[in-house]
C-alpha cells in the first residue's frame, strides 16, 4: 500500500523538527499534515491543501484556531512583537493575519502550488514541504510557548 504524500512529509519533519521541545503531536490525512506540541492543539503548525479562488492550493504555516476571535488575536499579537526574530528564518513569504477562508481564526503562513502528484516516488516535494514546515515550527515554537 503507498503511502500517502502528507503520511511522507511527517516522516521527513519528524527527523527536522526532532530537536523542539515539547511532545510532539501529528496527524497526517489525504489532505494535510497538522502537527502541535503537548496540549496546544489549537495552535499549530499545517501543511494542508486549500482552496484560493477556485484554485487547490499548499498552505503551510502556524495556525491558532480558538472557536472567538479575542484569544486567536491575543496570539498572533504575541508572535508579531518577535516578528523581526522569526521573519529572519521564515522571510517576507510568511503572511500574518486572518485564516484564509475565516475571519475568526488567524495565522503566519504562505501558500504554494500544490504537489503536483504525478510522481509519487519522487520524494523531493515531501522533503521540500517537510523543511519549510519545519522553519515554521523552529522560528515560531520558542515565541509561542514562552508567552
Amino acid at each position: 500500500m503507498q503511502r500517502s504524500f502528507f503520511d511522507q512529509v511527517l516522516d521527513v519533519f519528524e527527523g527536522l523538527a526532532g530537536d523542539v521541545d515539547g511532545e510532539l503531536h501529528s496527524f497526517a490525512h489525504k489532505r494535510g499534515l497538522k502537527v502541535w506540541y503537548d496540549g496546544a492543539n489549537r495552535e499549530h503548525y499545517e501543511a494542508q491543501l486549500i482552496r484560493v479562488d477556485g484554485e487547490v492550493m499548499l498552505e503551510i504555516g502556524f495556525h491558532s484556531e480558538y472557536p472567538k476571535p479575542g484569544p486567536n488575536d491575543e496570539v498572533l499579537q504575541r508572535l508579531l512583537g518577535s516578528e523581526r526574530r522569526w521573519r529572519k528564518a521564515l522571510g517576507d513569504e510568511a503572511e500574518a493575519g486572518e485564516f484564509i477562508g475565516s475571519d475568526v481564526w488567524r495565522r503566519i503562513s504562505e501558500v504554494w502550488e500544490a504537489p503536483d502528484g504525478d510522481d509519487p516516488d519522487d520524494p523531493d516535494e515531501a522533503i521540500e514541504v517537510a523543511h519549510r514546515l519545519a522553519e515554521y515550527v523552529t522560528a515560531l515554537e520558542p515565541i509561542r510557548r514562552a508567552g
